[in-house]
């Protein structure tokens, strides 16, 4: 009786009859309140409901009833993973291996951390491992295609996803770690067929929504170079990423500094420098400005999120504003309306990224609020005193140059765990 009532729990559980199947568990648990599995699946209900601390409660319930099964640790270690309690993952999952050593899925999921904290050389380990255990292990599979991909031996990495998907040809999630590796190899075309192919399996895959989006975007020539820069940082550490921005600002600094001294070498500099410039601001404003002409496609507007449409709106609205500004102050001639089109321009930025993940919440909203405010006053007190460069508007671009940094901080943090 027991076992049947235990089947219709987790049946219920896979529906996603959440309220169902928990009040099944309640009735359980009253006659069989030392049973650590029972709490597992309320933790389960909640950790799907993405209520973390409930679900991290519940499984501790479960390890102090049965402290010798690793499944509780190992699953305890997927809460901590989800609710970005980082330093708590892999001494979660190294005690889930401790206690069971055969299980593959507790090595793929360590394998699977590693890579999150992009040391794929342990991913790679990790992967190994798991596979040696059980070469069917589909997260073991992807994770080792994903980590050798990262490390630059491509052809490996093609054959370790294959053998995935042979052995599981409709798996979902594969499909989708398939394209993004080819979108990462530049194979857009091909990438867009796994995509496709991960949706039919499972449409609510937002790893493959997402995937779909960037791979019909890289039809355009510009965003497949952009997405080539936006990989090659993704796949950087931390500390490295600030090397190479800190870098790339100090070289362009050098440049221009000798591009104003040296006559001889200008007419060179210059090109150079400016070429800088344009792309240090295109990876900017590239993605909203791209979101905005992606919906052109008739399917488009369907694949972006609220925030993604709500940003490439602005972002169009801030262009219009910098073109009428222009238009304007070389028709009368009036600098006024310079202040007009440098507003459209700078906004661009911060109204691009205001709804970017962010580890400091709506931080980037904040700032792009701010930046705003300031500086239509900029423009309401130049048209008033006719002072291009007046107190707010320096403020402004303060701000603005505060941004860029503030904005590369956010991010950083943001994607290294």
């Amino acid at each position: 009786m027991f076992e049947e009532r235990l089947e219709r729990v987790q049946l219920l559980i896979h529906s996603q009859k959440f309220n169902e199947a928990q009040k099944e568990i309640f009735d359980l648990i009253k006659e069989n309140a030392d049973e650590p599995y029972l709490y597992y699946l309320l933790s389960n209900i909640h950790y799907q409901k993405e209520q973390y601390q409930e679900a991290d409660q519940l499984i501790d319930k479960s390890i102090a009833l049965y402290p010798d099964a690793g499944f509780y640790y190992y699953f305890k270690a997927c809460i901590k993973l989800a609710s970005e309690k980082y330093s708590e993952v892999e001494p979660l999952l190294m005690t889930a291996i401790e206690i069971d050593p055969e299980e593959a899925d507790f090595r793929a999921k360590l394998a699977q951390f590693k890579l999150l904290k992009k040391d794929f050389e342990m991913a790679l380990h990790y992967a190994d491992e798991a596979l040696a255990l059980d070469p069917e292990n589909i997260l073991g599979l992807n994770i080792r295609s994903t980590a050798l991909m990262k490390l630059g031996r491509k052809e490996e990495s093609h054959e370790t996803i294959t053998g995935a998907l042979r052995e599981d040809p409709e798996n979902s999630f594969t499909h989708s770690n398939y394209g993004w590796n080819l979108l990462e190899k530049g194979e857009h075309n091909k990438a867009l067929e796994h995509f496709r192919e991960a949706l039919k399996s499972n449409p609510n895959n937002e790893y493959a929504q997402g995937g779909m989006v960037e791979a019909l975007k890289a039809k355009n020539i510009i965003y497949r170079g952009y997405l080539k820069y936006a990989f090659f940082m993704q796949n950087l550490s931390g500390k490295n990423q600030w090397i190479f921005i800190i870098g790339f600002y100090v070289v362009q600094k050098v440049l221009r500094t000798m591009a104003n001294t040296n006559t001889t070498l200008q007419p060179y500099l210059t090109p150079i420098v400016f070429l800088l410039a344009v792309f240090a601001f295109s990876t900017w404003v590239i993605v909203p400005i791209s979101n905005l002409l992606f919906r052109i496609n008739p399917y488009g507007k369907y694949m972006l999120d609220k925030d993604e449409i709500k940003s490439s709106n602005f972002v169009g609205i801030s262009f219009c504003l910098f073109l009428a500004g222009l238009i304007a102050y070389f028709v009368t001639k009036n600098e006024n309306f310079f202040s007009i089109a440098a507003f459209g321009f700078i906004m661009m930025v911060p109204l691009g990224r205001m709804f970017d993940i962010s580890k400091y919440k709506n931080a980037p909203l904040y700032f792009s609020v701010l930046m705003g405010t300031i500086g239509l006053l900029a423009i309401y007190v130049t048209f008033m005193d006719g002072q291009l460069y007046n107190g707010f508007s320096i403020i402004f671009l303060l701000c603005f140059v505060a941004y860029q940094w503030l904005a590369n901080y956010w991010a950083i943090k943001s994607s290294n765990i």
